[in-house]
């Protein structure tokens, strides 16, 4: 729901097709929760997203999304819909919280998982412009302090993976002197300052010399968080409020700090061995850029908009950020400057996936046909990239027809 949520036509069609989906995304959950979804749907339409005059096509979307949910065995998902460069669509599906019944809507907190890689990629790049950072100078220039083996790699290598920085557990990974090894050991809020993340892999050794190869790491995007943070001369925290949250206007979004019952955050669940079972929270903030943010749907697709429409940097740094990156030896990679890229010219796709036991993201954009689609999911295992082909399948079937 971009416009419509305080919307006070009572839709008889929504309401109907809202119990049929919740029946059919029902069935994999204990029945007798099955009245009191269909009571907790009937209190709470007009927040779901309804767009009356904006989006003509919600009900063949939503049954698509609830096809797939029930396929996927997802708990709980939301979704968010562009075109012509507009938000048109949002709204939650499925549950939020099992045990107290609390449906998902396009209000629900979802993590963004390394979703947040494109967020602090524009937040590198809107410096870039600034001219205070410079892509291909070594990153030392800004963080004097690094040992040896990450003085010579350059922010453009952190932001297409090609830095050579272990990814968690595809390397050798050694913290500070200072640190533990132990993850439960030092979790803690001092890592709310990305310089002392940055000391859970300090000391690890490269998997290969920067620039020669690809290979996706959330440590070096860290490490970004980092850069960015020491350029721009603020905590990472208030750079993001003054030059992205601010101007898009982005209400729910935060870092993924450790709490309990907050309000609209949604629990995670797994379903693979055919039971639902909760999944224990984890404090992803230490992630920062590479992990660690959090939002409703509404404010996810404002980002992916603003993705789209360079709102957040110019045209010429966009175009930069959109074509994808060579290797030293000049082979091209999928990945352009925080985002993946397929296709050239008005086929141009721009996609991120996120994954963490509590979520699977997805946020797919053709920025020159104005159009795209995100998704959030709270199971694990669930693949939202089927989601968004569902959506665009429904679509084409609808215009087609008409």
């Amino acid at each position: 729901m971009t416009h419509g949520s305080h919307t006070s036509r009572f839709n008889l069609r929504v309401i109907t097709l809202l119990l049929i989906s919740y029946r059919r995304c029902l069935r994999f959950h204990d029945r007798s929760r099955l009245i009191d979804g269909m009571f907790l749907m009937l209190v709470t339409v007009p927040q779901l997203g309804v767009c009356n005059n904006v989006f003509r096509f919600d009900e063949q979307i939503d049954a698509v999304v609830i096809a797939e949910m029930e396929k996927q065995q997802i708990v709980g998902a939301a979704i968010g819909i562009i075109q012509d460069s507009k938000i048109v669509y949002t709204r939650g599906y499925g549950w939020a919280n099992l045990k107290t019944n609390t449906p998902v809507t396009d209000e629900t907190v979802f993590n963004w998982a390394s979703n947040s890689k494109p967020l602090i990629a524009i937040a590198a790049l809107q410096l870039v412009e600034s001219g205070r950072l410079m892509l291909d100078e070594p990153i030392a220039s800004y963080c004097p302090q690094l040992p040896p083996q990450l003085r010579p790699i350059t922010s453009r290598q952190l932001l297409c993976h090609q830095s050579g920085i272990p990814h968690y557990s595809n390397g050798i990974v050694i913290p500070s002197k200072k640190r533990s090894s132990s993850d439960d050991h030092f979790n803690t809020l001092d890592d709310i300052n990305p310089r002392s993340s940055i000391d859970r892999f300090i000391r690890s050794p490269l998997l290969f010399e920067s620039g020669i190869k690809t290979s996706y790491s959330s440590y070096a995007y860290v490490l970004l968080t980092a850069v960015v943070q020491a350029v721009g001369k603020d905590p990472i925290s208030k750079q993001l409020q003054n030059r992205i949250i601010d101007p898009l206007e982005l209400e729910s979004f935060q870092l993924d700090l450790p709490a309990n019952d907050q309000v609209n955050w949604t629990l995670a669940y797994e379903t693979a061995t055919g039971e639902t079972t909760e999944v224990p929270d984890y404090a992803h903030f230490w992630k920062h850029g590479a992990g660690g943010y959090k939002s409703n749907i509404k404010d996810f697709a404002k980002f992916a908009l603003a993705l789209g429409g360079s709102q957040l940097i110019n045209s010429e740094l966009t175009e930069k950020m959109w074509t994808r990156q060579k290797t030293t030896d000049g082979n091209e990679s999928v990945y352009g400057l925080g985002v993946l890229v397929s296709d050239y010219g008005k086929r141009l796709k721009v996609s991120h996936n996120g994954s963490q036991d509590e979520t699977r993201t997805r946020l797919v954009i053709y920025p020159h046909r104005r159009h795209g689609i995100v998704v959030m999911c709270n199971t694990q295992g669930s693949e939202p990239k089927a989601i968004t082909t569902a959506i665009y399948s429904a679509l084409k079937k609808q215009t087609l027809n008409k």
